[in-house]
């Protein structure tokens, strides 16, 4: 029974890439060929490749030097830094460029666009190099410096190698929300294949112009996926007595104590400040009217009902595919796995285009429906369960159900007396990251929500396209509110192992 679910499972996760595929087959070569080989397509990968590079660059930068300065330096503080440098996370790209384009218009340039979602991403390279840095063993690095060398030596020779694993992943995590990325990038006019299959889908209603653009983008994906594997290589840096590491000791920065806050308060205060600001002004001080406190209300109502459902279908769609992961271990159970994560690394608005395809073509019926949006919705965040509900059945040990067995207990009867209970905290973790991703979604909404259903990021998508800032913020500041507990949760266990 586990294994036909998880097999569904992993059906629906890999719909959009099969969808392209055999949309691609059925075209033909001359018609892939006609539609891909074209200027339009060489300038949108252009731009898309080196927007690419810039942010994973500038992210890498900004990342590694924040972590390097929090967990091996005496700046002061580093407890109330890692709260605020993780904080930008709870504001969603899209109100970031709103923030940053309704006080300067004239960022709808390339520089501008590098800029926004760098200070937009740069806390997913951040968070898995300051983890790196508290894993490292400062031994190391001690007998590194007894022999001479320099800090920056002891970084670029015995830190840096061994934070590979956390840089590319963090790098890779920014690429392929940068692939994704649609809001900010077309609040700043600049045009990527996102951009332009969006467009190409609002003009031609989901012409072969807009699948083929979204077959290069997963092709992006896909090749970003490998290239990351790739380069990690199979080396590992592990301690081999990790408890009995010693206690780190920071370098004292001395006289450059200074510039290091500096550096700290400018980069908090452009990712933080700014967009928090921003808000702030066109909530009071903005040329809009009143607040329409019912229209909030409503629509922030629609949107936690659509959460909760998501958070509620994932996760239960989520728990077969765990269980077997772990009860069940080998090729199959890892294939089924490993399929649910390739089929959420396609981006949301190829999920969307796909699922439009086939419920117009196959179920009329389900075209702009809520079980299509929540499917779209299953496919993009599902990892975020799974994740958490094989955490919670690798600590929960078989012998409980077998124990219930030979007592005579029925298997429905063990999963709600013995199982469902274990695996609640598992459950719920998964359940609130599906909830608090859903809370902010906007391509898939954007393409997917019925009629007359609208959301906190539509609802604010609209009114920010028809350059009505004012009425836009109260729906940003509702969506960072809802944001916040994900950031407090992501910094409350790494703030732990830092000193004042």
């Amino acid at each position: 029974m586990a294994l036909a679910l998880a097999v569904g499972v992993a059906a629906l996760a890999l719909l959009p890439l099969g969808y392209i595929a055999w949309y691609t087959a059925d075209l033909g070569w001359e018609g892939v060929r006609e539609l891909v080989l074209r200027p339009r397509v060489g300038e949108l990968l252009w731009n898309t490749t080196r927007l690419v590079l810039g942010t994973v660059i500038g992210c890498a930068v900004l990342g590694v030097g924040a972590a390097w300065l929090v967990e091996r330096s005496s700046v002061p503080a580093r407890r109330v830094w890692h709260v605020l440098l993780v904080a930008p996370l709870a504001v969603p790209a899209f109100v970031n460029s709103y923030a940053w384009i309704s006080l300067l218009p004239g960022l709808d340039t390339y520089a501008g666009a590098l800029l926004v979602v760098t200070l937009s991403y740069f806390p997913f390279v951040y968070l898995p190099v300051a983890a790196a840095f508290r894993g490292l063993d400062p031994a190391l690095e001690e007998t590194a410096r007894g022999l001479g060398l320099s800090s920056w030596a002891v970084f670029r020779r015995v830190q840096l190698p061994q934070l590979r694993v956390a840089l590319l992943g963090g790098g890779l995590l920014v690429a392929l929300h940068l692939l994704a990325e649609f809001g900010a990038l077309q609040m700043l006019r600049y045009p990527t294949f996102t951009t332009a299959i969006y467009d190409q889908y609002r003009a031609t209603f989901n012409g072969p112009g807009a699948t083929m653009l979204a077959g290069v983008l997963v092709l992006l994906c896909l090749g970003l996926l490998l290239a990351e594997i790739r380069l990690r290589g199979r080396r590992g840096y592990a301690r081999t007595a990790r408890g009995a590491a010693r206690p780190v000791r920071p370098v004292d920065l001395r006289g450059l104590t200074a510039p290091a806050l500096l550096a700290l308060a400018t980069l908090v205060g452009l990712a933080l400040v700014v967009p928090l600001a921003s808000l702030g002004y066109w909530m009071t001080g903005g040329r809009s009217a009143a607040v329409d406190w019912a229209a909030l209300s409503t629509t922030t109502g629609t949107t936690l009902a659509l959460a909760a459902a998501a958070a509620a279908v994932t996760t239960a769609m989520a728990l077969p595919t765990g269980w077997l992961a772990v009860r069940a271990r080998g090729r199959i159970s890892t294939l089924l796995e490993r399929s649910t994560y390739l089929g959420s690394s396609v981006p949301g608005i190829v999920v969307a285009l796909a699922l439009v395809t086939l419920s117009i073509r196959a179920t009329p019926w389900l075209y702009q429906t809520v079980p299509v949006l929540l499917a779209a919705y299953a496919i993009l965040f599902l990892p975020r369960a799974v994740v958490t509900v094989r955490s919670a059945v690798e600590q929960f040990p078989p012998l409980y159900d077998d124990v219930a067995a030979s007592l005579g207990s029925s298997a429905p009867d063990r999963l709600r007396r013995v199982t469902v209970p274990l695996l609640a905290p598992g459950i719920g973790a998964g359940a609130a990251l599906v909830f608090l991703a859903v809370v902010t979604e906007l391509t898939a909404t954007l393409l997917l929500a019925p009629t007359g259903t609208t959301t906190l990021a539509t609802a604010f998508w609209s009114a920010s396209s028809a350059l009505d800032y004012g009425s836009a913020a109260p729906y940003a500041v509702v969506m960072v509110l809802l944001s916040a507990p994900a950031t407090v949760l992501l910094s409350r266990d790494a703030r732990r192992g830092l000193t004042p």
